[in-house]
């Protein structure tokens, strides 16, 4: 069997093996929410999510090392550098490591010189000892910080599916924790970000531990293994993932708050609910193709040309079901949304068809940039979504001023993502037509 088609049952392997994992992650969220909300109430559960959306902040500070360290190890475990694996892994805990502790030091800083309580809009005598549920909720997400990093590397040697069932083992070890203190009677917001923050800290230990002592040893991280040059790459590499995360979490959150002020929070009900009903083909699409992220990797690497053109073919026929598939649920959207949320939410016909073309523009995109990102052409996608960055706050704030509605807002998010599509589809045949 040939290194293509080995390659090629892999990526099968891991996209069924991701769907999988997907449904039993999506099943966790769900029963996690009522029981988060039965057990804490409505006002403190409503802190514990304000927290926990702060914490997520945190894993962006990783300077984009941990897509850089997947890259690395994609690219010389193709040919197989023993050695070099080993440097890009030490390098990236030593970087991380490095970054975690000022940042850890930053926070509880902030925590302690600052006022929690209005930051938060806490009322302090419903929610007491706010600043120990911050310190332990921050020190608890830091360790995680630098030990999820063992994802990347799996995914460096196309594993995505491990990857994600590490995270999803931390998220049915919480749900446990959780509904056995729920039992026991425990209504505490501390024992919630407690088993919240250090479940995935300690399922990503025990990873650790199996990944670098079991199952792949000569990769084991060594601080004498540390490279300076390999150092300075994952962070070249790096901050160019991290400029584009970062750009990627403005263009999403600014939706909402653009919504609330220039019309009125009501309306960031109708746009959420039809975000959400079409995101989910995104969210197929990005587990049935993020897959093909490194296995580019390491064709490239090997110049096998001729997989990567296949691969081609079989991603834009899945860009053509997933029009297809955006087009029905239009169709339907209407009974739908009458099923789902009732006849509350009045959700206009324009604002489905929008946001069903967003949706597609991004998936078609997508298509482009993870492979890409697999050969770590960056740059074109940097400049382009800062550009798409920079225009779309006045360009969104102009639609809204001259009369505008939320569906010219969500046509406004489609005309800055058209630019990026277009140079990212004409840098992928630039690339791969001349090979």
């Amino acid at each position: 069997m040939t290194k293509g088609q080995n390659r090629s049952q892999l990526l099968v392997k891991n996209i069924l093996a991701s769907f999988a994992v997907k449904g039993w992650s999506a099943v966790i969220v769900l029963l996690m929410v009522p029981l988060t909300l039965k057990m804490l109430g409505v006002y403190n559960n409503g802190a514990w999510l304000a927290i926990s959306g702060v914490l997520v902040w945190i894993d962006l500070m990783d300077i984009g090392l941990g897509n850089g360290l997947r890259n690395a190890v994609a690219t010389y475990a193709a040919t197989d550098d023993t050695a070099k694996v080993k440097a890009a892994v030490s390098s990236a805990f030593f970087m991380l490591t490095l970054i975690v502790i000022p940042l850890l030091l930053l926070l509880l800083a902030v925590i302690y010189f600052f006022d929690m309580y209005e930051a938060f809009g806490i009322d302090p005598k419903l929610l007491p000892h706010l600043n120990v549920i911050l310190d332990v909720a921050v020190a608890l997400t830091c360790g995680t910080f630098i030990l999820k990093c063992v994802g990347n590397f799996y995914m460096g040697l196309q594993l995505p599916a491990v990857n994600h069932l590490i995270i999803c083992t931390g998220q049915a070890t919480a749900l446990v924790l959780t509904f056995i203190a729920y039992l026991l009677g425990s209504r505490s917001v501390l024992a919630v970000v407690v088993i919240n923050t250090a479940s995935p800290l300690l399922v990503w230990a025990v990873s650790a531990v199996y990944t670098f002592r079991k199952r792949y040893p000569q990769y084991s991280p060594s601080f004498r293994r540390v490279d300076r040059q390999m150092t300075r790459d994952l962070c070249s590499t790096g901050v160019q993932f991290f400029i584009l995360q970062i750009c990627g979490v403005i263009l999403m959150t600014s939706t909402n708050i653009i919504i609330s002020k220039m019309f009125s929070p009501a309306e960031v009900t109708p746009y959420q609910i039809v975000y959400r009903y079409f995101s989910l083909v995104l969210v197929v699409f990005n587990a049935i193709c993020l897959p093909f992220w490194n296995a580019t990797t390491d064709a490239y690497t090997r110049r096998d040309m001729e997989w990567i053109h296949q691969s081609a073919r079989k991603l834009n026929i899945i860009v053509v079901l997933a029009f297809v598939v955006l087009g029905l649920m239009l169709v339907v959207s209407q009974p739908v949304y009458h099923i789902w949320v009732g006849s509350d939410v009045q959700i206009p016909t324009g604002l489905s068809a929008s946001m069903a073309l967003y949706i597609f523009i991004l998936i078609t995109s997508f298509r482009y940039s993870y492979i890409l990102n697999g050969i770590n052409v960056l740059r074109i996608q940097l400049v382009f979504t800062l550009l798409a960055t920079v225009l779309f706050i006045p360009l969104a704030w102009l639609a809204c001023r001259m009369g505008g509605t939320t569906t010219h807002l969500v046509l406004t998010m489609c005309a800055v993502q058209c630019p990026g599509l277009i140079a990212n589809m004409w840098k992928c045949r630039q690339v791969f037509h001349q090979q």
